[in-house]
């Protein structure tokens, strides 16, 4: 960074504080992830440079025989990782790959299934102030109230009564394994399509860990950050051309002009990365990782959501047991150097911005080499936090066993 700090000292100093943030803090937003040096060096290539609005050999520009060639590169790496015939690789971000699968299947006003934003599933899944809300009517489903997981029977009953055109499937907060194919079946039988927003799961697709949704939907989308470990964007997949054709349509011109060149270089880099065995390996280890966190979190008395985890994340209901809300046990545990997000729990009476829970994921420190044990300790940490909010020794000394922790496992940045 020495052309930066000769350049705009300013500007230096912010980056090198959340470079010094990132080494030590414990990051645990389910949705982040440290990426490698060679991902890093991708999104801050030359490419960054090019203009090259189109496709590989459709591009109304020059110049573009190289980028063409790094394009297809990404899109050939992908359709292999997930088994796939079509990919698109341009979507700027999960919500504009999101918005690039809706304008290519539904029509404005469309009738659309996705799971309640409070119980799990995203933006884009038909919040009010969203586009998806906006442009289409959503209709969520929801968990049981018993298990806190998919009531698949409940949400085939649902479907008979909406006869919605879309079901969407995928959550960005849903601790357990989703059934695939037991939505295909809900959505055949009401005639209706199956799109399946995999962002936050699909490093465990990819690695074999989590049953693959391009083998049942008709579209899928995700993001290239979270569990894939990739720079932050957007991808769309899909087995069936004439869906292929109106993507690629949509996305541009439709919804985006010029490709990010550079971030697609860095996707390709990461679904080179994803395709290597130690991937396998990666992700399996993600998955022990937040296991054990959630058995030690349930020993020490807390609710986990759904009784555990079969994923990379847990929700965990901070107000039942520390009778701190999710917004306090947030700041809280900043403050002492671990990085979470406040989170709604299933049939939560506190408002989203306040929320009675707090959302924990494993993929990033597990990047860094923690394992189980690390985790579990990660556990009593933050318990000793959240019981804890007002004793400012017993508060300094759990800041100093994070930082303890984070310095065994250095970032190479």
């Amino acid at each position: 960074m020495n052309h930066i700090l000769k350049t705009d000292p300013v500007m230096y100093e912010l980056i090198g504080k959340e470079i010094g943030r990132q080494k030590s803090h414990l990051e645990l937003i389910a949705s982040e992830n440290f990426v490698s040096l060679a991902v890093l060096e991708a999104a801050g290539s030359v490419l960054t440079n090019k203009y090259a609005e189109g496709y590989p050999k459709k591009r109304y520009y020059g110049g573009c025989e190289f980028v063409d060639e790094v394009e297809e590169l990404a899109r050939q790496r992908v359709k292999q990782l997930f088994h796939v015939q079509y990919a698109n690789v341009q979507a700027h971000s999960g919500s504009t790959a999101n918005m690039g699968a809706y304008r290519a299947i539904l029509k404005p006003g469309d009738t659309v299934l996705g799971l309640a934003l409070d119980q799990g599933g995203h933006l884009t899944h038909g919040h009010p102030l969203n586009f998806s809300g906006i442009d289409y009517h959503f209709h969520p489903y929801f968990v049981s109230k018993e298990s806190e997981t998919i009531d698949y029977e409940e949400l085939a009953l649902l479907a008979q009564a909406v006869r919605p055109t879309l079901i969407v499937a995928g959550a960005s907060a849903y601790p357990r394994i989703i059934d695939f194919k037991r939505f295909r079946e809900i959505a055949d039988s009401v005639e209706a399509l199956l799109m399946v927003d995999m962002a936050h799961i699909a490093g465990l697709v990819a690695a074999g860990l989590h049953p693959n949704p391009c083998d049942y939907a008709d579209i899928v989308t995700s993001t290239t950050h979270k569990t894939l470990r990739g720079p932050r964007g957007g991808i769309i997949l899909t087995n069936r051309q004439d869906i292929a054709e109106k993507v690629d349509k949509v996305v541009f011109p439709g919804i985006q002009g010029g490709p990010l060149m550079h971030v697609i270089a860095a996707k390709g880099v990461a679904f080179k990365e994803a395709l290597e065995p130690s991937f396998v390996e990666y992700q399996k280890q993600v998955i022990k990782n937040t296991k054990a966190m959630s058995d030690e979190f349930m020993k020490l008395g807390y609710h986990v959501v759904s009784h555990g985890t079969d994923n990379h994340l847990i929700l965990l209901d901070v107000l039942k047991t520390t009778g701190l809300t999710g917004k306090k046990a947030e700041n809280l545990l900043d403050s002492v150097n671990i990085t979470c997000n406040k989170n709604t729990i299933p049939y939560d009476t506190q408002k989203p911005f306040i929320a009675s829970g707090i959302r924990l994921g494993s993929p990033a420190m597990t990047s860094r080499g923690l394992v189980e044990t690390d985790f579990t300790t990660i556990a009593q940490l933050i318990d000793r936090a959240l019981k804890n909010p007002n004793n400012i020794d017993e508060l300094a000394s759990v800041k100093a066993e994070v930082i303890a922790l984070t310095d065994r496992y250095p970032l190479p940045y």
